[in-house]
């Protein structure tokens, strides 16, 4: 009879080391490097929070101002108080306006109704071969000058009487005529004289 026996042992093999002490550091300081980054993120992550927060704070804060500040702006009393203060300040300027008018009407400050009579008088009694080449307007009126030109002098007492019923002459009469012949050239023009008209307030004018 025969029996082999088996002289091999396991134990005697050559055993491999899979967690040696270089690899186990090199997993401590990746699992350290990892926890640092993610521990540097989180805190990046919570200061943009804090941020934001504040931000929305003063956000906040600033809208309940204008809110309040609306509210006051808007408010019943504050829109009566605009609207009287407003009133009163149209009825001093009402007023301002009238105590003006009346002060014009009164005649107080001398001629409101302007020099537009006079030009429209001027164009109403212009005559052929008569023609003004200026004219002056003192004040309210009371001094008129009329300076112009007539190829035939005898025109000029029928310009004067037309003018003396022109409404805005009324009470105002020429007291001084002057006439002269005109020089071209250091000799006389016969074409045509010059004249100048100088009027005075009557005794029922208004200075």
């Amino acid at each position: 009879m025969s029996q082999q026996i088996n002289l091999f042992n396991p134990i005697f093999l050559k055993q491999n080391k899979y967690f040696s002490v270089v690899t186990m550091l090199q997993a401590l300081l990746l699992i350290v490097l990892g926890s640092m980054l993610f521990f540097a993120y989180a805190r990046y992550q919570v200061q943009e929070l804090a941020r934001q927060t504040d931000e929305m704070n003063k956000r906040y804060e600033a809208e309940q101002k204008r809110l309040v500040n609306y509210s006051n702006e808007f408010s019943p009393q504050r829109a009566r108080q605009a609207l009287n203060d407003e009133l009163s300040a149209l009825e001093a300027q009402a007023g301002l306006q009238e105590n003006i008018l009346q002060t014009l009407k009164s005649g107080a400050i001398g001629n409101t109704r302007g020099y537009s009579g006079y030009l429209d008088a001027f164009a109403r009694q212009s005559m052929p071969g008569l023609w003004l080449t200026g004219f002056n307007i003192e004040g309210d009126g009371a001094q008129i000058s009329l300076l112009g030109a007539v190829t035939r002098p005898r025109l000029l007492p029928d310009y004067i009487q037309r003018m003396s019923r022109e409404p805005v002459m009324q009470g105002k009469t020429f007291e001084s005529l002057r006439m002269q012949q005109p020089l071209a050239e250091g000799k006389p023009v016969q074409a045509y004289v010059e004249f100048s008209l100088h009027s005075t307030a009557g005794a029922g004018s208004t200075k």
